[in-house]
């Protein structure tokens, strides 16, 4: 996947219209079932109850699953929505893979 925790992206497609063209910070990535949690994005109400003595019960709201195909990492130099393309960069530690904007060319880790 190349989107990671901390990244900023900006939702592109999905079922809640109103979050298409806004932009938020992913809290969560989940490889295996290719999803991610962006803050303030997909929100979800959970009703729960009551489990211990004082404990309010009601109505929770907090961020669902967005399918990682339907969000687009924004570029932290260029602040626009963009693929991603990696290339190898040499350091003192040997050859790293970074991630590259598609659009300005510079480096996003």
């Amino acid at each position: 996947m190349n989107i990671k925790k901390g990244d900023t992206v900006m939702v592109i497609a999905g079922n809640n219209l109103k979050d298409v063209g806004r932009t938020g910070k992913v809290l969560k990535v989940d490889p295996e079932k290719e999803r991610v949690f962006v803050q303030g994005r997909a929100m979800v109400i959970r009703h729960t109850k009551p489990r211990q003595q004082g404990q309010e019960g009601g109505r929770i709201e907090k961020e669902g699953s967005i399918h990682v195909s339907n969000v687009m990492l924004v570029c932290p130099s260029c602040k626009k929505p963009t693929r991603v393309g990696h290339t190898f960069v040499e350091g003192k530690d040997g050859t790293k893979k970074v991630r590259v904007c598609k659009n300005c060319g510079k480096n996003i880790d």
